[in-house]
């Protein structure tokens, strides 16, 4: 696996992508109890329970809907005939998708929700905007370092021989990342200038490698300045994945 390059562009009110990403819709959880008038659902027919309620209009409800005979339960959502929809509308059950609406919570209910639910369960308003779009504010963002791709960009992969090459140079920011990696450490904009001083020795110093290390992390190093010189001119954290 490879190791990535990663900022906390949370950090800063100049990305794009802040109030979108802190605005939070959505929370999932396991068990709505208590929630299902705000949790979002599903209502699901059993094949069973549709061909008791339709009798011998069983058939034909499959041919005016398009719906394989072998299927045990379908959505009343995909019934296309609106008339079939109201017949089988007294025996479809709801089937809870975890996703609780904390729109409709009060803020200390909504506040519950989001912490029973944790931060893996969030779907905030930046989880909905499309991919295109999305990729166009990235590329306007001056939070965006790796050449407007946006604030993720590629380090190497974990038997990269640049730490050990840094650590050569003392360049101890460098030649801990697969450490920084497993470990999650933010590291401070202070940090973020060093970093950028290592990348400033390891340029020169590539050369003396070889040719080939040069041209394999010569890169790497420029995107590590990159960041960095963000980081540490913005106040915003950086770490890798």
């Amino acid at each position: 696996m490879g190791i990535s390059i990663a900022i906390c562009e949370l950090d800063s009110d100049e990305s794009l992508c802040k109030d979108g990403k802190l605005t939070i819709l959505k929370a999932r959880l396991d068990d709505v109890s208590g929630y299902e008038s705000c949790a979002d659902y599903d209502e699901v027919v059993s094949a069973a329970d549709a061909k008791r309620a339709l009798g011998d209009d069983w058939e034909a409800f499959l041919k005016r809907n398009r719906f394989d005979a072998e299927r045990e339960s379908f959505l009343l959502g995909k019934v296309k005939n609106e008339d079939d929809a109201a017949r089988l509308k007294g025996v479809a059950s709801k089937e809870y998708s975890g996703w609780i609406d904390l729109s409709c919570l009060s803020p200390e209910q909504a506040k519950a929700v989001r912490e029973k639910a944790g931060e893996d369960n969030l779907l905030s308003q930046w989880n909905t905007v499309p991919l295109d779009e999305t990729n166009a504010i990235c590329g306007r963002c001056v939070m965006s370092w790796d050449k407007g791709r946006g604030c993720l960009g590629n380090f190497g992969p974990e038997n990269s021989q640049l730490p050990e090459i840094a650590a050569k140079y003392d360049c101890s920011i460098v030649a801990s990342v697969p450490e920084l990696a497993k470990s999650g450490k933010k590291l401070s904009p202070e940090e973020a200038k060093k970093l950028s001083e290592e990348c400033k020795v390891l340029r020169e110093k590539l050369p003396i490698e070889g040719k080939s290390p040069a041209r394999r992390y010569g890169g790497v190093v420029d995107r590590l300045e990159t960041v960095a010189d963000l980081c540490a001119s913005k106040g915003v954290r950086l770490y890798f994945i």
